[in-house]
């Protein structure tokens, strides 16, 4: 929709909205003012991830930006592949058209998301078995555009998506940089891009609050939600920036009730968004495409953006150790994988585990800039092939050095595990990380 569409359904909605603040509206209740809160903070944060990244040197639409190997500038970095990203924008005349490389012997995809956070497709040989790489035209729904006959159409939810590439490094980091190297991206024409909406920038320690309903409608109306209760939540959404546009008073009660909402949501987004099994949630059916499921969209959206799902990896995270308290960088803590429990038997591909910071999720500095382990880090098992991690701010008695994750002191932390295609002991519940046990 073009700028000018927008400015006219702004000026439909602030005459609307004057005109039912001089009715009497009827106040909320927590739930529906919870579930519009909820439901829409799960497209503020992938907006303000747009911002952001538009923000980044030499950014520009349908051009595919390599991160260096090691670059740790965004939330849960991967640290174990070659990674690559783009923001793909499409008009009605025009497809951008994407290439990928043929990868053999390692793990990759090309993976595609909308603007809510939802997964349209994956690009590799498990999802794509009969074209796992290739030339790929990438077309918004209503598309007259024309393709290339060798180009396969994939046809996004609306006229923008988020691409992530990644090739896993499996020790040779120079082939998978060539590997990374040969995903293209490029438009066909010269697509009509609209800016993303208008956001206050914010963090994840300072959520928004009742400014979120301010101008929701460039918010809705500038990507489909194929969600299937999108309509009854989004006249939620409707319904409560009626109220807040009545006055100071009602206002201030929604920004009451939101601040009450944010902690049991910060909450929930590290506990209790997936099945909580030895002291980790991790596990759901339902991340990357989330059906009904808006908080579980959103827990993902500010704990990890652009999740991804269950068939291509299936995350764990860890905000408390075995005795249910909170992860402290002050703390030393041992995470023991007995020796038929060991992570790399639960994986075709590979497993993972990365430290962050809380609330921002992002890598905790330390002077070896060591931030995570996975299967190909030199980790050295105990005689009886049982394998310790450690983790605190020096190295942890009892586990070898080269086995230390090194944490901040005084701050808080949380443990992202991703496993990759994941075993069927993984995806069915039977198999999680060992607890972290703190070392007393």
């Amino acid at each position: 929709m073009k700028r000018s569409a927008f400015a006219a359904l702004g000026l439909l909605w602030a005459a609307t909205l004057s005109s039912t603040a001089a009715q009497t509206v009827t106040r909320p209740d927590e739930k529906t003012i919870a579930d519009a809160y909820v439901y829409l903070l799960g497209r503020a944060l992938t907006i303000r991830q747009e911002h952001m990244d538009r923000a980044g040197p030499g950014f520009a639409y349908n051009a595919i930006k390599y991160n260096p190997l090691g670059s740790a500038d965004f939330v849960n970095p991967n640290f174990d592949v070659a990674y690559l990203e783009s923001w793909v924008a499409l008009d009605d005349g025009n497809a951008a058209i994407l290439e990928v490389p043929e990868v053999k012997g390692r793990y990759y995809t090309a993976q595609l998301l909308d603007e809510w956070g939802e997964v349209i497709t994956n690009i590799n040989e498990r999802v794509f078995p009969s074209k796992p790489f290739g030339k790929f035209a990438l077309i918004k729904p209503g598309s007259n555009a024309k393709i290339p006959a060798d180009a396969t159409p994939i046809m996004l939810h609306g006229s923008k998506a988020k691409l992530l590439g990644r090739v896993e490094l499996k020790g040779d980091p120079d082939g998978a940089v060539k590997l990374q190297n040969q995903f293209k991206l490029a438009s066909m024409g010269q697509p009509v891009i609209a800016a993303p909406p208008a956001i206050r920038m914010f963090d994840n320690k300072d959520l928004m609050g009742a400014d979120i309903f301010d101008d929701v409608e460039p918010k809705l109306l500038s990507a489909l939600d194929v969600a299937p209760n999108a309509g009854e939540m989004q006249q939620k959404v409707r319904a409560i920036a009626a109220y807040v546009a009545t006055g100071s008073d009602a206002r201030a009660v929604v920004d009451t009730q939101i601040k009450k909402l944010i902690p049991e949501f910060q909450d929930y987004a590290v506990t209790k968004v997936a099945p909580y099994r030895n002291h980790w949630a991790g596990g759901s059916p339902i991340i990357g495409q989330y059906g009904s499921d808006f908080w579980a969209r959103t827990s993902i959206n500010f704990v990890g953006i652009w999740g991804n799902n269950p068939g291509e990896v299936i995350y764990f995270g860890a905000t408390r150790d075995a005795d249910e308290k909170l992860l402290n960088g002050s703390n030393s803590y041992v995470i023991h994988f007995p020796a038929d429990k060991l992570p790399e038997n639960a994986v075709e591909g590979y497993w993972s585990v990365i430290l962050v910071g809380v609330p921002d999720y992002r890598v905790v500095p330390n002077a070896l800039k060591r931030y995570n382990f996975n299967n190909h880090s030199p980790l050295q098992k105990d005689p009886d092939g049982s394998l310790k991690i450690g983790i605190g701010p020096k190295p942890v008695g009892g586990v070898p050095e080269s086995n230390w994750l090194p944490s901040a002191e005084g701050k808080p932390f949380m443990l992202t595990f991703r496993t990759y295609v994941p075993k069927d002991i993984v995806r069915q519940g039977q198999w999680q990380p060992a607890a972290v046990t703190m070392v007393k």
